[in-house]
């Protein structure tokens, strides 16, 4: 089955949650969050990592984690193995405790911004998920997430790092126990602003700027050149075929030297825009919307046809084969 790329480097860091199985709890008791815990900064000594935010759902965790080594795949490997074996043998159960694949969102450690936009949603779900009903909500009363580390009403383990999100919030211990209180107020009254702030983080694959964003493409097709495209799937692959498309098109233009307009105004069957569509459809996976748009197709079953016509044997264009070839190198 085609599953996302993951991609690692030294010095990453990433927004990580995994939901327990068809959303059934991981924890039964606080015994099973103290293990995860254990388990958790286990890993962390066993692979260098840094923690700088985490949360203990009923059904799922987040965490805020760097890599300063690489290594996400191989740790998260062991992690969560470890934390499945040790629970199912507190509960004499056994079989799968989370549910496919961790989600890992990629962060542009480089813009302290961002660790603050994840800090916040992470502290802030047990408030979102409606978790703590004593009046008034206080964030500190959830027993389960960094955040009373963070404001120092319990000891800070040794894997946690809080220094990297208090500075992006500028602000000492106590100044970050009133901003959080705002935000709480934020999320029980609705905010519009705080769902808006949050959307890149439920729905996409990396939180970063344009140009952080091309740095992850362009990692992304390096992992993917040793293996089949069929493999991976996901926005990020997605983004990664469009790219690779346009450089393509620029390519196969600049080789028959036309112009995109040129082309899009050509019939359907006229052979340099045969050529074109061959090339993106065999090198890429890109939709066929993309392809008809791009080089004015009209209806998607003209790129079957455009794919045959050039392929036909006996046909005189081997010569616009050989140069959409060229453009592949």
């Amino acid at each position: 089955m085609p599953r996302n790329p993951r991609i690692e480097y030294a010095g990453a860091v990433y927004h990580v949650m995994c939901r327990g199985d068809h959303r059934e709890v991981i924890f039964k008791g606080d015994e099973d969050r103290l293990l995860f815990l254990e388990t958790l900064g286990q890993v962390c000594e066993r692979t260098g990592w840094r923690i700088h935010g985490y949360v203990l759902m009923p059904n799922h965790y987040h965490v805020l984690l760097e890599t300063p080594s690489g290594g996400l795949v191989d740790g998260m490997r062991w992690f969560q193995t470890t934390y499945t074996a040790r629970f199912n043998a507190r509960h004499r159960l056994c079989g799968h405790l989370f549910q496919g694949r961790y989600k890992a969102i990629m962060m542009d450690a480089d813009e302290p911004g961002y660790f603050r936009t994840l800090s916040d949603y992470i502290h802030l779900n047990p408030v979102r998920a409606r978790l703590l009903r004593k009046s008034p909500v206080r964030l500190e009363d959830f027993p389960w997430s960094s955040y009373p580390a963070f404001i120092g009403d319990v000891k800070r383990p040794v894997w946690l790092e809080t220094g990297r999100v208090l500075e992006s919030c500028g602000m000492t211990r106590p100044g970050y126990r009133q901003y959080m209180q705002r935000r709480v107020q934020e999320v029980l009254g609705g905010s519009e602003a705080l769902a808006g702030e949050w959307k890149s983080i439920r729905r996409g694959w990396v939180l970063g700027g344009e140009a952080f964003r091309e740095k992850m493409l362009e990692r992304i097709g390096e992992r993917m050149e040793s293996r089949k495209r069929e493999s991976y799937s996901g926005e990020e692959v997605k983004g990664h075929d469009r790219k690779r498309a346009e450089a393509l098109l620029r390519k196969g233009l600049q080789a028959l030297k036309v112009g995109q307009g040129e082309i899009q105004g050509m019939k359907t069957t006229d052979e340099r825009k045969q050529a074109l569509t061959w090339l993106i459809r065999s090198s890429t996976q890109v939709s066929c919307e993309w392809i008809c748009e791009q080089l004015g197709l009209g209806h998607r079953s003209n790129i079957s046809r455009a794919v045959r016509a050039l392929e036909s044997p006996g046909r005189n264009n081997e010569h616009l084969k050989v140069k959409m070839l060229q453009c592949k190198d």
